[in-house]
């Protein structure tokens, strides 16, 4: 069957021609799409409107599809090295398609509830289409075949660093030095936990799902497997899904009553509402129409109410300065690997250094936007002090009209080992248990307040 305009996925392929073959197919191309041309995975793996060829397979096989495709992004240095270790010569050096069929095979071996005879066997037959790896089909029956019955004996090959790509590898341990740089890796080989941020009763929220309440609003559940949607409070808009660590940058405004605020960058809205229920008066600016779209549904399902503003923030000039602003700001988002290991390979130093001089401009915009006395929280999801620590310092070299107002660890009760000597918020995602198994670990947050004199 020739191959059509994606590649190897066929034209007119159907799954029914074989049943599984059209996810693994699915799956070796993403994963190109990913690792080869950066491509971030949550828009290819959206159900509706991602990559064209997981649209047309049934949401099983879409489920599938995901499934391997982040095992195979978390766990990407231990395949590489099982897969070597049942080579009897390394793959050619321009074969990345034979790669990434070899790595969905066997991640499905390793890590999925998958019988390794049929993640063998289909990895043969998308050999087999694609024309690029036809030759070498032979070689990976051999290969996936020698993983299935040695895989008890090569999963334990190498260490967690081994899955994170060596330029980030490189700064963790640069910043954070070479322990806590192996315990982050180990914590970005663990699925994150399902965090829930509620309007009130922590406690009683949890109780009531089963959960365990964290700080003042969060409500974790650790493993959950299902909808959201189907979970009680979520049509009645009690709660809303964000990350621990995201939900601590808007309570280091306390009590917002009576005060004009401006949630920058806003969308999806987690930290808007956070913002409207402490009681500001809360303007939510964000540049992406589509994204204010979801901003507004969030917010009318959690029955919260804010103005929005859609455009580039630096062309709005408030008639009269804020009170308070929250700048969750664009970043390499490193943080949050647990829940997108794509991240790791989508992203690079280069990268990192442009999204910091991109906040820089943000925060100067910011600044300006406030208030005297008023209160500027810059944060971001990025594990690099590029985006975070040096950034700030940068800042308050540069603008004598503002100052550090140090967080105290007691304004963020559970959450008070978080709080760094200069007074700012630091998160890492191995800390409240990340990597010890499932339903630990943070994601990786930092946030500074700032003061205006």
């Amino acid at each position: 069957m020739p191959a059509g305009p994606d590649g190897f996925v066929p034209d007119g392929y159907s799954a029914g021609d074989r049943p599984g073959l059209g996810a693994r197919l699915v799956a070796a191309k993403l994963l190109s799409a990913i690792v080869d041309a950066k491509t971030s995975a949550d828009g290819l793996l959206d159900p509706t409107g991602g990559h064209p060829g997981l649209r047309a397979l049934e949401p099983r096989d879409q489920g599938l599809v995901k499934a391997i495709i982040l095992t195979a992004l978390r766990f990407r240095g231990t395949i590489d090295r099982v897969l070597d270790a049942c080579l009897d010569r390394p793959l050619p050096p321009n074969a990345a398609s034979l790669k990434h069929i070899l790595h969905v095979g066997a991640a499905q071996i390793l890590y999925l509830n998958v019988p390794d005879s049929a993640a063998v066997d289909l990895a043969v037959a998308a050999a087999n289409i694609d024309s690029r790896s036809q030759r070498f089909a032979g070689m990976i029956n051999a290969v996936l075949r020698r993983l299935s019955r040695e895989k008890e004996a090569l999963a334990s090959i190498g260490q967690p660093s081994d899955n994170v790509p060596e330029w980030l590898m490189r700064r963790l341990v640069a910043t954070y030095g070479p322990e806590q740089a192996q315990a982050i890796a180990l914590a970005h080989m663990t699925p994150a936990p399902l965090d829930l941020t509620v309007k009130a009763d922590a406690a009683g929220w949890a109780e009531r799902l089963g959960g365990t309440p964290l700080g003042r609003s969060t409500v974790r559940l650790g493993e959950f497997d299902g909808a959201v949607t189907g979970l009680a409070g979520f049509a009645e808009g009690d709660w809303w899904v964000q990350d621990a660590a995201a939900a601590l940058p808007a309570q280091l405004f306390g009590d917002l009553t009576g005060q004009r605020v401006a949630d920058l960058c806003a969308a999806p809205g987690g930290k808007t509402a956070q913002l409207i229920l402490a009681g500001g008066k809360v303007t939510a600016f964000d540049i992406n129409a589509n994204r204010m779209k979801r901003l507004k549904a969030n917010l009318e399902r959690l029955s919260l109410e804010a103005e929005t503003v859609v455009g580039d923030v630096a062309a709005h000039e408030p008639e009269t300065p804020f009170d308070a602003i929250l700048l969750d700001a664009p970043c390499s988002s490193t943080g949050t690997i647990r829940r997108h290991p794509d991240v790791a390979y989508t992203k690079d130093m280069a990268e990192i250094e442009k999204l910091a001089g991109v906040q820089a401009r943000l925060l100067g915009v910011a600044a300006d936007m406030l208030a005297v006395e008023g209160r500027l929280v810059f944060s971001n999801c990025s594990l690099d002090p590029l985006e975070g620590e040096d950034l700030v310092e940068a800042f308050l070299t540069a603008r004598s009209d503002f100052v550090r107002d140090p967080v105290l660890p007691e304004e963020l009760p559970g959450f008070g080992f978080a709080v760094t000597a200069a007074g700012d918020l630091r998160t890492t995602p191995e800390m409240m248990g990340g990597g010890e198994g499932t339903g630990g670990g943070l994601d990786g947050f930092f946030a500074a307040r700032l003061r205006r004199i």
